[in-house]
């Protein structure tokens, strides 16, 4: 293969910093500044330059290629023999922002963005070994030659990074087959529905009664656990003895007709206090996206943030999205942010030094999801209570009892080698956050809640509120059949545990919102309407009934009042009781989901944000 020249600072006659002090161009309190945060920082002298202002990213490459005695080449110079880079790995250059140019007196020409040691080994090329030689050329216009020449093949991977056996996109091969045996599965059902009235009517209540207990059981077992089981110490800073230095986090942000919200979000990620020369903050576009594109041109962005271009293509989701730009991203540790998000000020130094103490089988950080529109209505108050139930009291109980937890779609932070590793999110499906969630289970590593929080807004409309629900039971459907493929695998893999904390979650989910009106029918009975249970079941059972629904209300206002009775939420108690009107809507989006199972399972049905703006 070929080894490349290694690009080596020691053998310099002097260190960049000198080199920039003796050309007037850095004071010494400004380089002893800069050495001050590298001391703390997996950054170079340039990253801390660029970031604080002192240099514009394009003076800092021909810096950079002075001292180094290398050749600047500007975009118009970067012409590449195409049979030379056919033979390379896209991604692969693309994660290190080298591109190989042609073949020049007998070595391969490179050029680089960073000028750090790689070879061409590292950018996937087999072949003879020869020496290659280096140009130094701007990033972005690296990454654009990349990107504009192996269109087609990123578009492609971006896609179906994910095994197949893993994934739910082959789905769409089999469209009219799967719309016959739905067709087919619902007329057996009315036939039976038709012939057997009352047994198929016991069945169902008896299903959905069985599932509602069950689901209580464990909400009740999770409370337990998180009152009584200690929670996980909040990280510190890693031990003074302990060389550590921060990593550099790149944060994703997927943005689809967010014209609203764009300049906002780059307000809100400038409070955050991480070192801003170890912040690689990608903005994903959508090709088509020409209205968040001309939102985002009238914003200023600082030099760690930068804007990613998908290029169109099928299916138009989020995690496509996310798949095409991780190789764009520069950091060992990958975050993601959504558009309307407003995280707390110290929230990626908790993550960087969380994964600096924690042990390699912990690739997973998931923050609290909070809602700063609490206040705009009642659907806003009782969906922040819904959340802060899941988020602060469920979730953490859950995670303590050892249980796999699905991910929630943003505040999530992860080791970079192991997602890509697992080959990303699955682009195809719609809550790619619950699907990797048990992903990283099945592959014997373990998600933590980290106590930091990100404020979101509040679906406070009742029709956006319903489109957005669909998509994520819809997605928890595809999620539950990707994964019961092979459920004896599933079961060796997550262990018996952890897999029938998944069939309990999963089953139940989706058993109350589809079942919710057989069980709504018992109101009948209190108000002495005649119903089939009456004919059906003794006077005991009546009252064993009454008793589980009551139970099961009371138990949810618990859940929901120790969850708000904080400082921050405790406005929302009066709204509690309300939450029994609240569910109520999940009905409408879980038959949505079914139907758009069956007929468009890849449909991202988009949230819109901005509604509290």
């Amino acid at each position: 293969m070929y080894v490349a020249e290694r690009i080596d600072f020691r053998e310099r006659p002097r260190n960049f910093g000198q080199f920039l002090l003796d050309w007037g161009i850095l004071s010494a309190s400004q380089l002893l500044t800069a050495h001050g945060e590298m001391a703390l920082a997996d950054a170079s002298l340039c990253d801390v330059l660029v970031s604080s202002g002192v240099l514009t990213a394009d003076d800092a490459y021909r810096l950079q290629a002075d001292w180094l005695d290398l050749d600047y080449f500007e975009d118009c110079h970067l012409l590449c023999d195409p049979d030379v880079l056919n033979r390379f790995d896209p991604r692969l250059c693309l994660k290190h922002a080298a591109l190989p140019l042609r073949m020049q007196d007998g070595h391969l020409l490179i050029a680089t963005g960073r000028p750090d040691p790689v070879t061409t080994a590292d950018l996937g090329l087999p072949g003879p070994a020869r020496d290659a030689r280096f140009v130094l050329a701007p990033e972005p216009a690296i990454q654009a030659r990349l990107a504009a020449h192996f269109r087609a093949d990123l578009t492609r991977a971006a896609a179906t990074r994910v095994p197949a056996a893993e994934s739910c996109r082959n789905w769409g091969r089999n469209g009219g087959t799967r719309i016959m045996l739905t067709m087919l599965a619902l007329t057996v059902l009315a036939a039976l529905v038709l012939l057997f009235p009352k047994p198929m009517f016991t069945a169902l209540m008896l299903w959905a009664c069985l599932t509602l207990a069950i689901a209580a059981t464990m909400k009740s077992i999770s409370f337990l656990s998180f009152l009584t089981r200690p929670a996980p110490r909040a990280p510190g800073p890693p031990h003074p003895a302990t060389p550590w230095k921060r990593p550099k986090v790149s944060i994703l942000v997927p943005l689809f007709k967010e014209r609203e919200v764009a300049q906002v979000l780059v307000k809100r990620l400038q409070r955050l206090t991480y070192p801003k020369s170890l912040l690689d903050v990608v903005l994903i576009l959508e090709e088509t996206d020409t209205l968040t594109r001309a939102a985002l041109d009238g914003a200023d962005l600082p030099g760690w943030m930068r804007i990613v271009i998908v290029p169109d293509g099928q299916p138009r989701t989020k995690p496509r999205a996310m798949n095409y730009a991780l190789d764009f991203c520069r950091g060992d540790i990958i975050g993601i942010y959504d558009a309307e998000d407003a995280p707390d000020p110290d929230q990626i130094d908790r993550v960087a030094e969380r994964f600096a103490q924690a042990p390699d089988d912990l690739v997973c950080l998931q923050g609290v999801l909070d809602y700063y529109n609490a206040g705009q209505n009642w659907l806003a108050r009782c969906f922040t209570t819904e959340y802060a139930t899941w988020f602060r009291v469920m979730m953490p109980g859950m995670a303590r009892l050892g249980f796999a937890i699905p991910l929630g779609g943003t505040t999530l932070f992860f080791r970079r080698d192991v997602l890509e590793r697992l080959g990303g999110w699955d682009a195809h499906n719609v809550t790619e956050d619950a699907d990797l969630g048990f992903r990283l289970a099945r592959h014997g590593y373990r998600t933590e809640m980290l106590p930091t929080t990100t404020g979101e807004e509040a679906n406070c409309r009742v029709l956006p509120w319903i489109k957005q629900r669909s998509r994520w039971l819809k997605g928890y459907m595809v999620t539950y059949l990707v994964h019961m493929r092979s459920p004896l695998v599933l079961l060796r893999q997550m262990g018996p545990w952890k897999f029938i904390g998944f069939q309990l979650h999963f089953v139940t989910a989706l058993s109350q919102f589809l079942l919710a009106p057989l069980l709504w029918s018992c109101w009948l009975i209190v108000f002495g309407l005649p119903h089939p249970l009456t004919d059906l079941g003794s006077p005991a059972l009546i009252r064993g009934l009454s008793v589980l629904f009551f139970g099961v209300e009371i138990c949810t206002m618990i859940f929901a009042t120790r969850a708000v009775a904080g400082r921050e939420h405790r406005h929302l108690l009066p709204w509690v009781p309300t939450l029994h009107f609240y569910f109520p809507l999940g009905v409408f989006a879980a038959y949505k989901a079914l139907f758009e199972l069956v007929f468009q399972p890849f449909y991202w049905d988009k949230t819109k944000h901005g509604l509290s703006l």
